[in-house]
């Protein structure tokens, strides 16, 4: 199993020169890579290899060894800085994303070495070649395993280190907690099949006043001037502060769940539809669903929780307590079964379809997609 830890790095003011100047390199290295692909592609319909741009790379690297700027970023964090531009070129090839366009100076935040290759971990700090040993805090202690890679990461709050470790899996015993169905979405963004409902405390939401004042901030600013920039650099403050804030509490509430279930049932949803909708948008990034499914997933491996994934299909439509199919409108939040008579919240009755399907509840009524099958 691999995890990733992220710690705060405390450099000096000259090591975080070197820190830019090695963030600029590669950032320069991946720019100029993209150029060199489109280029040849232009003009021959020819697909470059990333074994070929790292040869290239090679070459770049030891053109005037004296005083070439190049040099201050390692070799093998520029073979990953060219696998990471083929990474994006396969999956636009793919369809999963856009076109790779070039990058600014300022939007290239991090640079990824290999364990023992340029940077490592020396009594008890940081080394990382060129820059020196960087003073670390360790706020937990960093789980025995095998360090496979050593990113470097720049944001608006400071610098950050995070380890790639390779983790023997672990076998827990299986917990023999209830199973619980879960719906996700806007309104609630959890809806369990016990009636528990768990609201997002959207960050976003409470920030907007404060976000527009930034904003505004900003755009009155001079283009260029040492004003806009830390206008920029406070707004940036602000957006990381929401999405730390969000995390922190998906990391408090899977943390709850996988206490308290031991099979948890949840539907296999596509979630870039709410992300492309011009009216939910917003909103489904301050949720932030993604989140919720990554941290699950590898805290429910750990506790020894079932993960049950099941299709969403109509689970908001059909009865729970008599497969009824009761067609709703998205605006009607409550269930009311003309058949049986069952009330319940709309995401509820949801969450109990899910638990059904997942075969982990031996009482759960039957819909075979006809009007009724009670």
């Amino acid at each position: 199993m691999n995890r990733t830890f992220k710690y705060r790095l405390y450099p000096t003011p000259e090591q975080e020169v070197v820190l830019n100047d090695i963030l600029w390199a590669a950032c320069w290295l991946y720019n100029r890579a993209l150029e060199y692909r489109r280029k040849r592609w232009q003009e021959s319909r020819h697909s470059v290899s990333v074994y070929e741009q790292q040869r290239q790379w090679r070459d770049w690297r030891n053109e005037q060894p004296d005083d070439n700027p190049l040099r201050v970023l390692n070799a093998s964090a520029g073979q990953r800085v060219l696998r990471r531009l083929d990474s994006a070129y396969r999956e636009f090839l793919k369809g999963k994303r856009g076109k790779p366009r070039f990058k600014r100076r300022d939007r290239f935040n991090s640079v990824e070495y290999t364990a023992g290759d340029g940077a490592a971990i020396k009594g008890g700090r940081l080394y990382v070649q060129n820059v020196g040993d960087i003073r670390v805090r360790w706020h937990r202690r960093l789980p025995d395993g095998s360090l496979k890679s050593i990113r470097i990461l720049r944001k608006p709050s400071g610098w950050y280190v995070c380890f790639a470790m390779e983790m023997p899996d672990s076998e827990p015993e299986p917990s023999s907690r209830p199973a619980v169905g879960i719906d996700v979405g806007i309104h609630h963004a959890l809806a369990l099949s016990d009636g528990t409902i768990i609201d997002s405390p959207k960050y976003l939401q409470q920030s907007l006043r404060k976000l527009r004042v930034l904003q505004r901030t900003v755009a009155r600013r001079k283009k260029g001037s040492n004003r806009r920039r830390k206008a920029i650099h406070q707004l940036a403050r602000q957006q990381e502060r929401i999405a730390s804030q969000r995390r922190d509490w998906w990391h408090k509430v899977t943390t709850w769940l996988v206490e308290n279930y031991g099979v948890i049932a949840v539907e296999e949803l596509n979630l870039a539809f709410m992300l492309r909708n011009g009216s939910l948008s917003r909103h489904a990034h301050d949720v932030s669903l993604g989140i919720f499914r990554e941290l699950l997933d590898y805290k429910a491996m750990e506790a020894g929780v079932e993960i049950v994934k099941v299709n969403s299909a109509y689970t908001s439509q059909v009865c729970s307590a008599c497969g009824c199919l009761v067609e709703k409108e998205l605006s009607e939040r409550v269930h009311n079964c003309p058949e049986c008579g069952f009330t319940a919240d709309r995401d509820v009755n949801a969450a109990l379809n899910i638990l059904y399907r997942s075969g982990r509840d031996r009482q759960a009524p039957t819909w075979d997609g006809g009007p009724c099958v009670a």
